[in-house]
């Protein structure tokens, strides 16, 4: 956590933190486990065969989503690289005559 001056403040108890974290981890882990055990339940439940056509299309998705992901990937790397993500800044004009970019007539 941090103060209204961007330092650090220290926790109310030393040991509140630990015991939180511990709490987190161990829903978390008990949720994990149980879509662990729902899945498989759902997976093994039926004896529905898919035909080779399904197998084809998850395929083509799982690929897609790849190729998807990785473009959009590549494109977040390019535009930071060459500046688009940084902040705007106004460029004032000079206060003398503006200069006409055809030149004299």
């Amino acid at each position: 956590m941090t103060g209204t001056d961007n330092q650090p403040t220290a926790p109310s108890s030393p040991g509140g933190g630990k015991l939180a974290r511990w709490v987190v981890i161990a829903v978390l882990s008990a949720l994990l486990i149980a879509a662990c055990i729902l899945g498989y339940v759902g997976w093994t439940s039926t004896d529905t065969k898919v035909p080779e056509a399904g197998y084809v299309a998850l395929v083509f998705g799982v690929v897609f989503s790849l190729v998807v992901g990785a473009g959009l990937m590549a494109l977040v790397f390019y535009s930071s690289r060459k500046g688009y993500d940084e902040p705007v800044v106004l460029i004032q004009e000079s206060e003398g005559e503006p200069e006409d970019e055809r030149g004299p007539r």
